[in-house]
Formats: C-alpha cells, structure tokens, sequence
C-alpha cells in the first residue's frame, strides 16, 4: 500500500482492510489478499461499523463501503476502491503529508505516471479514496464525488513458470492465444510479454466499443491483447472471431467472464470458478494448468482423426460392397455372397474396424486443426469405394470366365478377396501418406494380420467350411485372388495420393481466394 507520494502507507492498508472486509458482493482473489495480508499485520475491523454498500459493477469499476466509527456517530466515512483511472475520477483531492491538497492537473499527471509505470513492471494497480460525510441511512452512486484520493494498492500476480512454454506448445498445434482482461492496457501489455506474445498488438475496451462490428470481424484475429474490457465485450470478441471462421475457445473463471464462456464454441473454466461461469462452461479444469489445454487438444485431436479414418473407410467400403452386388446380382444366375456368408464377412472386418480407435495418428493430423467436412466423406467414399468395384468386377469376370467357376467356388473366392480387400484399405487408407511410412498401432496390425490369416484359412477348415458353404481353393486360385489383392492396394495406394494432392491443392485455392 502506497500513498499518493508513492511512499508505504500503513493509513492506506488500513482503508483499504476496512472495504475489502465489509464488502459482501463478488468475492475476488484480491479482496481476499488484502485482508489476508491485512490481518497478517494485525489489522482488524473493530471499532467500525458498516452504513451500507454500493456494490461493484463492470461499468464503474469501483466498490464503495460507506462505515460508521463507533465513536464519532454523527459521520460516515466513505472508503472507495477500484480501477485507478475509475477511482481518480470520482477525487477532488488527494492527502499529502497528512494534509488534503487540490487535485491538481500536476498532481493528476504525476499519480497518471506513477499508475503507468508501475503498470509496466508488471504490478495489478488499484486505488483508495475516502470521504467524510454527515450520517445518513442510504447511499447511492452520487456520493461517489468530491472524494480525496488517499493512495495505491499494489499487487504482483506473475504468470506460472511453464505459461510461456505451454503458449509455445499451443502455437505449435496452430491454435493463437488471445488476452482478453478488464485490466489496464499495461500490466496487460507487461505480462504478455514475458509469457511470450506480441504486446503491441493490443486493443482497449474504448477503441472497440468504437467499432462497427464489420469492423471488428477483421481486427480481431490480428489482435493479441484486448484490454480494459467489460463483459459484453469479451462475448462481442468472441462472435467477431468466430465471424471470421475461426474455432474459439474460452477460459475463465469470474461473474464476467460467463456471456463469453457461454458464447465461446469450447467454454473452459476451472474448479473454482465463481458458480455462473463453471455452469456457463462446456468443461471444468480440476486444476490451474495450462498444459492441460495441450493434452486435451492432442488427444481430442487423435480422437477425431481416427473417427474420420473409421468413418470414412467404412462408407467406401460398404459402398463399394453395394455396388459390386447392385451390379452382379441380375448377372448371375446365384446370389455373389449367401446371407450367411455376408454375416461372417461383417462381423470378420468389424473387428480390424474396432481397433482403429486406438491406431496411432501421424503428426502431422495432430498439428494442424481439422473439421468435419461431409462433403470430404463423400468424395472419398465415390472414389475408393468405385475402386473397390473395379477390382470386385475384375475377380467376377476371372472367376466366370477364366475358371467357370460354380457357385461354391464363386462364392468363397469373392468371400476371401472382399475380406482381404476390406482389411488391406484399412493399412492403407488409415495414413494420408504411403503406408510403408507410417506404423499401424500394435492392436490394429495384429488384428488386422489375424484376420486375414483366418480369411484364408477358412476355406479348408472342414466343418466350418461347410457351414458357411465354402470350398477349398486351388493353388492357382488363392493365388489369383491373392494377385487381384495386391493390385487392389496398388491402385489404392496410387489413388490416395491423386486425391489428397487434389484436396490440397483446392484448399490452397481456397486459402487464397
């Protein structure tokens, strides 16, 4: 606590134990430091009694408690505390030296100076002011005048030691850290830069409050820092960003932060968070650790890339699988898989299917943010699942007329190439890039290796084979439908790299307009 001539105050302390103590609106981390640091030094409430309250707002940035002295009953005292610039609105004074001087345009100027500078050196800046006044029972905003500043409130807050590490990490995921705060443009500035971001890049709460919001649909992204802000501001800088197309999430933890969490497409807050905004959250961090952040984006990040693997192999398969038999079914005299034998066919390939959720992801799908894109799915699903035809027709058309093949031989050498064709696309198309270059999880390799050992081994187990009306194959046939196979990844692999170097070379464009 500092008087206005910048010295140690035990006076201004004690003012501001008296407000901080009363006080029974918003509770905030810096009342409860001051009357922990207040009781600390053995200050305490006795003697005063509290008159009334005008409570805290985002627009006035100021608490005022109104305390009677126990031994002076006739008057009030009026203890103000809140943002500097809010507070020395309401002066006409200032104490020096135990005197009340005029509030000077020199004065003013060297307390503006003073605020700044310490701003600059990192320091969260409050003010005190006071003001005697004849008793009365009821207090309004009006009596916020004619008031004597008394002083600073000095608070040191650093950010965490692993702060500017983890906004690195989260750079590197291409995810751009924003500050938005209620504080004064330059302990905001102070903090930004030593966790690492840009601290010209900055915009205060009376700047964009000046704003059409067109304006500010194209300000915002290139804005790091938003300054001196009130709460329908944080929610109006959300919508701006997400306007401009970008994914936002929010973290906060006070009253004022809950129209942005509520707006924001991921609200974050914390456990002990003020209760609106944990409710106006969509997830609630047990403890303050931003590496969290990290964690979960890579994770959800995996999560989604082998939903969309699962997801899109599957439809180009089972499309594929449509086509084939929407095709060769008013060809055939016979049915190109029994019921049954689709049945065994599903549930066989399912279980490669399964482990998918657990395949590791290339680095480069964690890096970069993806979205959910239908039309994406279909165009992979057209394209790989029309392959799939091909290759299906080619074995129907070798089957018939190459080997005559009857409806038992038919059936199990299509059975054994649709299994195998389904289980190899998912080595293959699981990676946007060559196959041989990135490695399937354990769980996915193996059972997509037993599986196929399985596929082939069917045909001659016996008994088993003759439930599902199978029959053994010739060397030459396993060996046909072995090559059809191999030609089959082949045309996958040299596919996958036409249409992913086609969507990204529309997606360049795109970029570009």
């Amino acid at each position: 606590a500092l008087d206005a001539a910048n010295r140690p105050s035990d006076e201004v302390r004690r003012l501001a134990f008296l407000n901080a103590t009363f006080e029974t609106g918003i509770e905030n981390p810096l009342d409860t430091a001051i009357v922990a640091a207040g009781e600390s030094a053995g200050l305490t409430a006795h003697g005063f009694t509290k008159a009334d309250e005008i409570p805290y707002d985002f627009l006035r940035r100021r608490l005022t408690i109104v305390v009677a002295d126990d031994g002076n009953p006739t008057q009030h005292l009026i203890v103000t505390k809140g943002a500097f610039s809010n507070v020395l609105d309401t002066c006409s004074s200032l104490e020096h030296d135990a005197v009340d001087i005029p509030l000077t345009a020199e004065w003013r100027a060297k307390l503006d100076a003073d605020f700044k500078a310490k701003g600059a050196e990192g320091f969260r800046v409050l003010a005190v002011a006071t003001r005697r006044v004849a008793a009365k029972e009821r207090y309004a905003r009006d009596d916020e005048r004619g008031m004597t500043f008394r002083g600073f409130l000095i608070f040191f807050d650093p950010p965490k030691p692993e702060a500017r590490r983890t906004i690195h990490d989260l750079a590197q995921l291409g995810i751009r850290i924003k500050v938005i705060s209620g504080d004064n443009r330059y302990v905001t500035a102070h903090l930004a830069q030593a966790v690492g971001l840009n601290p010209k890049s900055i915009l205060t709460g009376d700047a964009l409050g000046k704003l059409r919001d067109e304006a500010l649909w194209h300000l915002a992204p290139r804005t790091d820092l938003f300054v001196e802000i009130d709460p329908q501001q944080k929610e109006r800088i959300v919508r701006a960003l997400q306007r401009a197309g970008h994914s936002v999430g929010y973290l906060g933890d006070g009253i004022n932060d809950a129209p942005a969490l509520h707006a924001a497409d991921v609200g974050i807050s914390v456990g002990e968070a003020v209760d609106v905004a944990r409710e106006s959250a969509d997830i609630i961090l047990l403890s303050r650790d931003l590496d969290v952040l990290r964690i979960g984006v890579e994770d959800g990040r995996r999560t989604f890339a082998n939903t969309l693997k699962y997801i899109s192999i599957t439809t180009s398969a089972n499309f594929g699988n449509m086509v084939s038999m929407a095709l060769a079914t008013p060809l055939l005299p016979f049915l190109p898989l029994a019921a049954k034998q689709i049945l065994l066919n599903n549930f066989l390939s399912d279980v490669p299917s399964i482990a998918i959720s657990s395949d590791n992801v290339d680095p480069d799908r964690v890096s970069r943010p993806q979205r959910w894109n239908i039309k994406d799915i279909q165009r992979f699903m057209i394209v790989f699942g029309l392959i799939s035809s091909v290759f299906d027709l080619m074995t129907f058309a070798v089957l018939l007329l190459v080997f005559h093949a009857d409806q038992a031989t038919f059936q199990t050498s299509w059975f054994v190439v649709s299994l195998l064709t389904e289980l190899a696309v998912v080595l293959v198309l699981r990676t946007h890039r060559p196959a041989f270059r990135s490695r399937p999880s354990r769980l996915l390799l193996w059972t997509t290796l037993t599986v196929s050992v399985a596929t082939l081994t069917i045909p001659f187990l016996g008994t088993l084979s003759s439930a599902f009306s199978f029959v053994p194959l010739s060397a030459l046939q396993m060996g046909t439908v072995i090559a059809i196979v191999i030609g089959y990844i082949a045309a996958t692999e040299g596919a996958k790299v036409w249409f992913y170097g086609r969507k990204s070379r529309r997606n360049r464009r795109l970029r570009h307009g």
